[in-house]
């Protein structure tokens, strides 16, 4: 009789901790704040994948003959625009630049003279002390000097350019990507020199599926996603209005500003295009947890019973959400703090009658 009583007194008790226990967990469970799983509209987009090339691609060329001195960048170096990135011998240049300059302050002293011979003659033969041809002849002498005088102006301009073509300068700031002539060889007019690329503007090449192309042709909202996730607006998209023979794709071009971009040629991106709306399922990104390879959510039934529920997901969202491929439906209650949801799970399976 006394082991009946005791063995009832400990059912008892056991059934009131249960009891208490289960009353706790579900106050726990009420104070966890939590979010509805709900639709909205959110835009539907098309992701392709895209190249980052270099707007600006060039190869300097030698503009006259002559020895390469030296070569003061190498490939991958950085060029700073209008800075020297080859230096040509210029002994001749400048000894042909002296001669010019000797040539233009000659015809110079020359149409002083002449100007000053014409003023003369011009006075005496307006008091009729000089011939008609002496007049002639004045005007003759001077615009003879004038012509000379812009000869000599002409040959100094041109010796000053072909001066200045010993010094070979970067047309824009970048990167050099080939050198094609070495210290000591002699450069020709027209021969390439050395190539590079600008990192300021960039753009990106995307092949899209003809089944795609009519949308995204008609795309307003266009954006390059980075490979650390953030957009980049385009500020402007070609769509060149012929397919490729081979592939049957067409290609579409996007201008974007790529300064202060952690972006480069030859990189691969995704361009993303906003084609329209579709009814997508969303939760709160930071209530989504990843336990190895599986992705979970925690769920709260209206019983206050928290559960682990793997889903799939889909984009992550700019507004802080990320939608739901599947896995969960819409209405269900998700906890937003998912380190207090899994304590209390651990709590509800820890409970006495839990094996």
């Amino acid at each position: 009789m006394r082991q009946i009583r005791s063995g009832f007194t400990s059912f008892l008790l056991v059934t009131a901790f249960c009891l208490i226990s289960s009353a706790h967990a579900s106050e726990l469970a009420s104070e966890l704040e939590t979010v509805v799983a709900s639709t909205e509209q959110s835009p539907r987009l098309y992701r392709l994948d895209g190249i980052v090339e270099a707007v600006h691609k060039t190869t300097v060329s030698a503009q006259i003959s002559g020895q390469v001195e030296t070569i003061l960048y190498d490939i991958d170096d950085y060029v700073e625009k209008g800075a020297i990135v080859i230096r040509l011998n210029d002994k001749q240049p400048a000894a042909k630049l002296k001669q010019a300059e000797a040539a233009f302050n000659e015809a110079q002293a020359r149409l002083k003279e002449a100007e000053a011979e014409h003023a003369r003659i011009e006075d005496v033969y307006a008091k009729q002390a000089v011939s008609k041809q002496a007049m002639d002849a004045a005007e003759a002498s001077l615009k003879a000097a004038k012509a000379k005088h812009e000869s000599a102006r002409a040959g100094i301009a041109q010796a000053q350019e072909n001066y200045a073509y010993t010094r070979i300068r970067a047309p824009y700031s970048g990167i050099m990507t080939e050198r094609l002539i070495e210290v000591g060889e002699t450069a020709q007019p027209g021969q390439k020199l050395m190539s590079g690329l600008s990192l300021e503007e960039l753009r990106v090449n995307v092949d899209v599926p003809q089944s795609m192309i009519n949308a995204v042709r008609d795309a307003d909202v266009v954006s390059i996603e980075t490979p650390d996730g953030s957009l980049v607006p385009v500020s402007n998209k070609t769509v060149f209005p012929y397919a490729e023979s081979a592939s049957h794709t067409f290609r579409v071009r996007l201008d974007f500003n790529g300064e202060n971009i952690k972006l480069f040629p030859g990189m691969f991106v995704k361009a993303v295009f906003e084609v329209g709306q579709r009814e997508v399922l969303l939760v709160p990104t930071a209530a989504i947890v990843r336990r190895s390879e599986v992705t979970a959510v925690y769920v709260v039934s209206p019983q206050g019973k928290v559960s682990m529920r793997a889903i799939r997901m889909g984009q992550n969202l700019a507004s802080g959400k990320t939608i739901v491929l599947a896995g969960l439906q819409h209405g269900e209650q998700v906890a937003t703090d998912p380190i207090a949801a899994g304590l209390l799970l651990k709590q509800q399976n820890s409970g006495p009658g839990t094996r």
